[in-house]
């Protein structure tokens, strides 16, 4: 909880794009004290890297995508919703072309993957982004705001006029046990008539009923159903965590969202990174133990 954290060694996810519909691998591999989060294409020249950074977002559509000089990389946020939710600091991502596996819409295969190896805490102390006072976003009925929280808390409302969506809201603390049971394998979803016009556009090509919920006008396409009665809401919290990580450092605070996609997260967190006096990046022990006892101090000097 104190120190910066990675994985034991590499792991790998293989799959198919999402747009091409090809083959892909991604590779979880170990990265030094304070490296932050990185995707790295191994298939170009010299290997080029992209940092995992709100500043790094170049579109907020369908999914959240990173864009540098050399490369770009979308639907990032299912493998950093792992990331996320584990508390990992220093992770390099690689890939072998321009697509994360999309694997079956959800972040469970890449929670997998990282539990199966394991995480190692390093010898430098983690610092955490620690809200001093609330942070509000809003765009139209769309809103997002974060609180002063000890700890990492979600709160996600929906509401979809499709009769099997509606209104759907989750509240929960989120950890690795939390997030195994509860998000990690809710899935993305998408309308059938959205993914008929991305696919004339030569997108989504890889998409299908076993990496999505599907729905026509009024019903789920998927023979075998939900696996959540509110699996909606669920993977909203999931791309929640997955566009946290581009703050670049873990949150410790209670985020609040309303009919909130990946765009209103992006401004929120860019909203943050920019609100100088409303946080601190702390070390959890020296700091906010100090913290507590100033507090205590002045609480005594007032009685």
């Amino acid at each position: 909880m104190f120190l910066q954290k990675t994985i034991r060694k590499r792991v790998q996810v293989i799959g198919r794009g999402l747009h091409s519909g090809k083959d892909c691998t991604l590779t979880f591999v170990p990265a030094p004290p304070h490296a932050g989060v990185h995707f790295i294409r191994n298939d170009l020249p010299g290997r080029p890297h992209l940092k995992v950074d709100a500043r790094n977002v170049t579109a907020t559509g369908y999914a959240t995508s990173l864009g540098g000089d050399v490369f770009s990389v979308s639907t990032v946020e299912h493998c950093l919703a792992a990331i996320s939710a584990l508390r990992i600091d220093n992770l390099f991502i690689e890939l072998d072309g321009p697509e994360i596996p999309i694997i079956d819409g959800s972040a469970k295969d890449f929670l997998t993957a990282i539990q199966s190896v394991g995480m190692i805490e390093q010898d430098q102390p983690r610092k955490y982004y620690y809200l001093t006072k609330p942070i509000y976003y809003s765009d139209g009925d769309k809103q997002a705001y974060v609180l002063p929280y000890h700890g990492l808390r979600i709160t996600a409302t929906i509401d979809f006029p499709h009769p099997a969506i509606g209104k759907q809201k989750l509240d929960l603390d989120i950890n690795e046990i939390s997030f195994t049971r509860e998000i990690a394998s809710a899935r993305t979803f998408g309308f059938l008539k959205d993914v008929q016009d991305l696919q004339a556009r030569g997108l989504a090509l890889g998409a299908s009923l076993d990496n999505a919920i599907g729905l026509d006008e009024s019903k789920i396409l998927n023979p075998e159903g939900l696996r959540f009665q509110d699996e909606f809401v669920r993977h909203k919290v999931l791309d929640a965590l997955g566009d946290l990580v581009t703050l670049t450092m873990p949150l410790m605070g209670h985020v609040v969202l309303y009919k909130a996609g990946h765009d209103v997260m992006n401004k929120l967190v860019r909203l943050m990174l920019s609100s100088s006096d409303s946080y601190k990046a702390v070390e959890l022990g020296a700091d906010l133990a100090e913290e507590a006892r100033l507090r205590a101090s002045t609480w005594d000097d007032k009685s």
